[in-house]
C-alpha cells in the first residue's frame, strides 16, 4: 500500500509499504480524509520533525475513518465504527515524528486499547469534517488559554486553519468582536464565514490604524496602544508577535499558537508595565468530543478550499505551501 514519508529536506515520497497488522492493543483503520497540517510543509522543510532523520517519516495527523480491525485486548471500539483520531494521546507521535502517518490507506493506530485515541462521529458527519477536529482542537485550545469572554475584543493574526478555528470557536462561544487579520482575501473571505466581524489585509491596510479604528486606542505613559483584549497569534511571524506586544493595551492577552522556529526577542518592560500575559498553546482541550460537538453543530465545511487523491498528494503538498491559494487541503483517501 501506499504511503506519505519525507526521505530529507524537500524530499517527500509515497512510498510502498507492508500493510499494518494489529498488537492486542492496536487498531487499524481505513483512512476516509487526512488534511495538510501547516506542520508538515514545515517537517518536509527540515527534512524532518527536528531535521533530517536516519529512517523516512510518515506524514499525516488530522484524519478519520473507519475501524477495519482490533487488537485481542481492545474494547469499546468496535469494527466499522467511524471515528475521528486523537493523533497524539497514545504518546506515538503519530505523524509527527513517529513510526505511522496518516496519508495511507490503512493505518496502525498504536495503544488504541487505552481508550484516547479513536473518537465516535456521527453517522451523518463526513470524513473530511470530522477531519478538521484536530486542527480545531488547536486552535480552540489557544482561545481557552487565555479565557476569552463574551463582550471581548479579539484580534486572530493569521486566517490559515489554526486561526480560522479560533475564529471559529470564539463565534461559537458568542464572542462577537473579531478581527481576523491576513494578507490572503481568500482566506479573509473564509473568516468573515466562520465569524469575523471585521478583517484586515496588511497589504492593503495600515494594521495598527486599521485595528485601534475597530477596536479603539488607549494611551498608557508615552505608549500609544490598540484597545484589543486577545491576540490570538498564528501566524509565526516573529516581527508580528513583537508589534503585537508594543501596541497591545493595558492588561491585553496574547496567545501564541504558531510555531516560531525562530527566537523572538522580547521586551519585558513594556510586558511588566502593561500586566500583559503572555501565553503559549499547543494541542488540544483534554475533551476531544469538544470539537467534534462544535463540527455537529456548526459549519465549518469552508476551511476545505482544496480536495486531492492520496495520488495526488505532490500537487495537493505544493498547494498546501501557498498561503495565498487558500486553507485546509484535504487528501481524500477512501
Amino acid at each position: 500500500m501506499k504511503q506519505v514519508r519525507i526521505h530529507g529536506p524537500d524530499d517527500v515520497r509515497l512510498d510502498e509499504i507492508p500493510e499494518p497488522e494489529p498488537g492486542p492493543d492496536d487498531a487499524i483503520l481505513a483512512v476516509a480524509a487526512c488534511g495538510i497540517c501547516g506542520s508538515d510543509v514545515g517537517y518536509a522543510k527540515l527534512g524532518g520533525v527536528q531535521g533530517p532523520a536516519p529512517e523516512p517519516v510518515p506524514l499525516g495527523h488530522e484524519l478519520a475513518g473507519t475501524v477495519v480491525a482490533v487488537g485481542d485486548r481492545v474494547r469499546g471500539i468496535e469494527i466499522g465504527s467511524r471515528v475521528a483520531l486523537n493523533p497524539g494521546a497514545a504518546g506515538f507521535g503519530l505523524g509527527s515524528g513517529g513510526p505511522e502517518g496518516g496519508f495511507t490507506p490503512r493505518l496502525l493506530v498504536r495503544g488504541a486499547g487505552l481508550g484516547k485515541s479513536l473518537f465516535p462521529i456521527p453517522d451523518d458527519m463526513p470524513f473530511e469534517i470530522a477531519a478538521l477536529a484536530e486542527p480545531l482542537g488547536v486552535g480552540m485550545n489557544a482561545v481557552d488559554q487565555v479565557d476569552v469572554q463574551p463582550g471581548e475584543k479579539v484580534a486572530v493574526l493569521g486566517a490559515g486553519p489554526i486561526g480560522l478555528s479560533a475564529i471559529a470557536t470564539l463565534h461559537d462561544r458568542g464572542v462577537e468582536d473579531i478581527v481576523a487579520i491576513d494578507l490572503s482575501e481568500t482566506r479573509l473571505e473564509i473568516a468573515r464565514k466562520l465569524g469575523a466581524k471585521d478583517t484586515i489585509n496588511p497589504k492593503n491596510d495600515d494594521l495598527w490604524n486599521d485595528l485601534g479604528r475597530l477596536h479603539g486606542t488607549e494611551q498608557l505613559y508615552w505608549m500609544d496602544l490598540v484597545d484589543t483584549d486577545v491576540f490570538i497569534e498564528a501566524t509565526g511571524s516573529g516581527a508580528l508577535l513583537k508589534k503585537a506586544i508594543e501596541r497591545g493595551g493595558n492588561g491585553s492577552r496574547i496567545s501564541v499558537v504558531a510555531l516560531h522556529r525562530q527566537e523572538v526577542p522580547v521586551d519585558f518592560m513594556t510586558v511588566l508595565m502593561k500586566q500583559m500575559r503572555l501565553q503559549g498553546a499547543i494541542e488540544y482541550p483534554e475533551r476531544f468530543e469538544n470539537m467534534l460537538e462544535l463540527l455537529a453543530r456548526r459549519d465549518l465545511g469552508p476551511m476545505i478550499t482544496h480536495r486531492f487523491r492520496l495520488d495526488e498528494f505532490s500537487t495537493a503538498f505544493e498547494v498546501a505551501k501557498s498561503p495565498d491559494a487558500g486553507a485546509k487541503i484535504m487528501i481524500e483517501i477512501g
